[in-house]
């Protein structure tokens, strides 16, 4: 897509001050959240060293129903151990900014990658888990949700209907949840603004929401210290953390809100 004349590549309050005045003036605002977003809080990413998952463990071996059917204890043993490790970290200022903002504009709505759950342990109340979450469990056998489960067990336990349980999250090689992908793209179609945060925006279907929020005449506002393919979608780019950005970015929405005049 050909640059515009509107959009602000900064990371500079100029940015950060035109987001803030798109968001304000918005009645929707949907949020796509990634790895970036969660490693402010101390979860590492799967592909960005240092620290990456991938970079020590085999995403075939431990993220796939291969994987799981070929060793369900080892995978559920590491499983287990990101949970523990998951448990131990908090919501940081930007997941809270994040949050706040729903008593600011009309609708808020979090589509994430990430499967920590951090936005609602922040507050956010509407959140798309696009990736699912590593806190709750399904059975592997029919797919229907697993509760009562001992998280903490050595081998993965067994579902009423007698199949192993495993963490309810997409595994390579499995589809999305229909209802979260029509959730996710009826709010791009219906946002006034999209943030892009902490997401490399390569990985597929969230790596088109830009494009399509801004088909749809969505400001998109990317907020990533770093350059990605969702730099040429964007309206606006904030070159910064998400924890840098959205508690600043919320300020201001709240300090127009306060002030109308200043709009």
């Amino acid at each position: 897509m050909p640059m515009n004349d509107d959009r602000t590549r900064s990371s500079g309050g100029d940015a950060v001050e035109r987001a803030a005045r798109a968001v304000a003036a918005a009645r929707c605002v949907a949020i796509s959240s990634g790895a970036g977003m969660s490693r402010e809080s101390g979860i590492p990413t799967f592909r960005e060293a240092p620290g990456a998952l991938w970079k020590d463990f085999d995403p075939e071996r431990f993220a796939s129903p291969e994987g799981f059917r070929r060793d369900p204890a080892g995978v559920w043993r590491w499983y287990r151990e990101r949970r523990r490790m998951m448990a131990r970290v908090r919501p940081h200022e930007g997941h809270r900014a994040l949050a706040r903002l729903e008593s600011l504009v009309d609708e808020v709505i979090v589509l994430t990658q990430n499967i920590d759950g951090l936005h609602q342990a922040a507050g956010s109340r509407r959140v798309v888990e696009l990736h699912g979450n590593i806190h709750r469990f399904r059975c592997f056998g029919a797919g229907h949700p697993a509760v009562g489960i001992d998280a903490d067990a050595d081998e993965p336990p067994r579902c009423a209907c007698g199949s192993l349980v495993r963490p309810a999250v997409v595994w390579f090689g499995e589809m999305l949840d229909a209802d979260d992908l029509d959730a996710a793209y009826d709010a791009l179609a219906r946002c006034d603004v999209l943030l892009v945060v902490g997401t490399s925006a390569t990985v597929q279907p969230a790596a088109e929401f830009p494009a399509l929020a801004r088909r749809h005449g969505a400001t998109v506002v990317e907020i990533n210290p770093r350059r990605t393919p969702a730099s040429d979608v964007a309206t606006v780019v904030v070159r910064a953390t998400a924890r840098q950005a959205l508690p600043a970015i919320v300020a201001r929405v709240e300090a127009r809100i306060d002030s109308p005049e200043t709009g």
